[in-house]
C-alpha cells in the first residue's frame, strides 16, 4: 500500500506542468501589456474605452496591469517549484545551494502563505488600477475593495500560516 501512495505522488506533475505553462503564458501576456504601454507613449495608441484619460495615464494603467500579470506569473512559477520540491524531488539528491532563498519551500504551510500574500498584493494592485482609471468618477462603493484587502491581510496575519518563519523572527 505504501508503494501505491509513493507512485501516486507523481500525479502532482499535472499541477507542476500546468502551473509552468500558465506562468509562461502570463509572462507573455505581461510583456504584451508592457508593449501596449510603449505603443501609447510612442505611437499615441489610445483605446476607445480609455479615451477620457491622458496618454501618460493610459500607459501607467497598462504598466500596473503588467505588474499584476507578472506577479501572478511568478506565483505560478513558485507554486510549481513548491509542488515539485514537496512531492517529487528526493530531498537527499537536492542541492539546496543552487536554489534561491526566497523560492525554497520547506512545507505546504509556506506555500499557502506565499499564495495568500500574493492574493492580497494582487487585490491591492487591482484597487490602484480601478482608482487610477476612474479617478474623476469615484463612488463610495469603491471602498469595498480596500476594506476587503485589509480584512484579508489581517486574517493572514492572525492565521500565521507559516509558523516556522514567525518563530524564527522571535
Amino acid at each position: 500500500m505504501k508503494k501505491i501512495f509513493y507512485l501516486f505522488r507523481y500525479i502532482s506533475w499535472t499541477a507542476i506542468i500546468g502551473s509552468l505553462l500558465g506562468s509562461l503564458l502570463l509572462f507573455i501576456v505581461g510583456a504584451l501589456k508592457t508593449i501596449n504601454a510603449f505603443r501609447v507613449v510612442i505611437f499615441n495608441y489610445i483605446p476607445e474605452d480609455k479615451a477620457h484619460l491622458h496618454p501618460a495615464d493610459i500607459a501607467t494603467t497598462y504598466l500596473i496591469k503588467s505588474l499584476d500579470t507578472f506577479l501572478i506569473a511568478l506565483v505560478l512559477f513558485i507554486f510549481a517549484h513548491g509542488v515539485y520540491t514537496l512531492f517529487i524531488s528526493n530531498k537527499k539528491d537536492d542541492d539546496e545551494k543552487n536554489v534561491l532563498k526566497w523560492i525554497r519551500t520547506p512545507n505546504i504551510g509556506h506555500l499557502k502563505n506565499v499564495l495568500a500574500e500574493v492574493i492580497v498584493i494582487i487585490l491591492f494592485v487591482k484597487f490602484l488600477e480601478v482608482v487610477f482609471v476612474n479617478i474623476d468618477n469615484l463612488k463610495w462603493e469603491i471602498v469595498i475593495l480596500p476594506i476587503s484587502i485589509v480584512l484579508l491581510a489581517l486574517g493572514l496575519k492572525f492565521l500565521s500560516l507559516n509558523k516556522e518563519e514567525s518563530n524564527k523572527t522571535k
